[in-house]
């Protein structure tokens, strides 16, 4: 019997490059309408006259960014990029991972965007003066195009990440406890609102990458499975309760969504990962 080969589409490495050079550059102009439309709905809710005013003031401030090209943040950010690679995809004229630190380093640079990535970080923190390199995650999957996805991640929010191994007899309200603590804790630090990235199950390495990736999702769609968009939904309560509001000034706008993925883990675990974004809750996408 012949086998026959399966056609795999090319794709140029310099294409990757362009696409993820003017991703940075739009994720970190350019607020997702799903946001801005958050941020305005949430200034008409807000019970604190200083929350609302705080909430107006930010949504001016990402039309001011668009309009200028300006930064939406000083902090430009981590650019961490999300490759979903198609597995009939055949990359040509080069390497996929050399393409996207060279389009991170061609985006920030041409963007007068703040490079913030610093070499030896427990030592000499000597600033790579591009941004690079990217923190990358890969999956293969089905079909012949790549997904490319820039999240440029701010250290004022990055910095409130938590990791818990709960016990599994912690079940559901352990996990609640530890989202809101996490966010009580946090304060103003990270810029709320925030959408909550909220990881469940997997393994230590595997959660956080499950809360990141929730931040992903767009702003305030629930989860598919029913059980587990009720717990968004009581976390996020629980969460605006907290009267922590806009810019940590007070008010009941702590959060705009909390977005929870959740994953099989081992019979003795219960890993659980939070991972804030603030206001500028920005990621952009393209398919190639």
């Amino acid at each position: 019997m012949r086998l026959i080969a399966p056609k795999l589409r090319e794709i140029k490495a310099r294409d990757i490059a362009e696409t993820v050079a003017q991703l940075c550059q739009r994720a970190n102009f350019e607020l997702d309408e799903g946001v801005l439309a958050a941020l305005k709905s949430a200034q008409q809710t807000e019970e604190s006259p200083l929350g609302k005013e705080v909430l107006r003031q930010l949504v001016e401030n990402a039309q001011i960014a668009e309009r200028k090209n300006l930064p939406l943040c000083q902090d430009c950010g981590t650019a961490v990029i999300f490759l979903e690679v198609g597995q009939d995809v055949h990359i040509i004229e080069g390497d996929l991972y050399q393409a996207v630190n060279e389009g991170v380093r061609r985006g920030y640079t041409q963007g007068y965007l703040r490079k913030s990535m610093v070499s030896q970080p427990f030592s000499a923190r000597k600033n790579t003066k591009d941004n690079t390199p990217p923190v990358i995650h890969t999956e293969i999957v089905p079909g012949d195009r790549i997904r490319i996805i820039c999240l440029p991640k701010g250290a004022g929010s990055e910095n409130m990440s938590k990791l818990a191994m709960l016990r599994p007899g912690d079940s559901r309200e352990g996990v609640i406890d530890l989202v809101v603590r996490a966010v009580d804790e946090a304060g103003a630090n990270p810029c709320p609102p925030l959408i909550v990235g909220v990881g469940i199950g997997a393994t230590a390495d595997g959660v956080m990458l499950l809360a990141k990736k929730a931040l992903l999702r767009p702003v305030g769609k629930p989860n598919p499975d029913p059980e587990v968009a009720e717990l968004e939904k009581e976390i996020l309560a629980r969460v605006n309760k907290l009267g922590i509001g806009p810019l940590g000034l007070g008010g009941s706008t702590t959060a705009l969504a909390v977005h929870a993925e959740v994953w099989p883990t081992h019979i003795a675990c219960l890993p659980a990962a939070v991972n804030l974004q603030c206001h500028s809750a920005r990621h952009k996408e393209a398919r190639l």
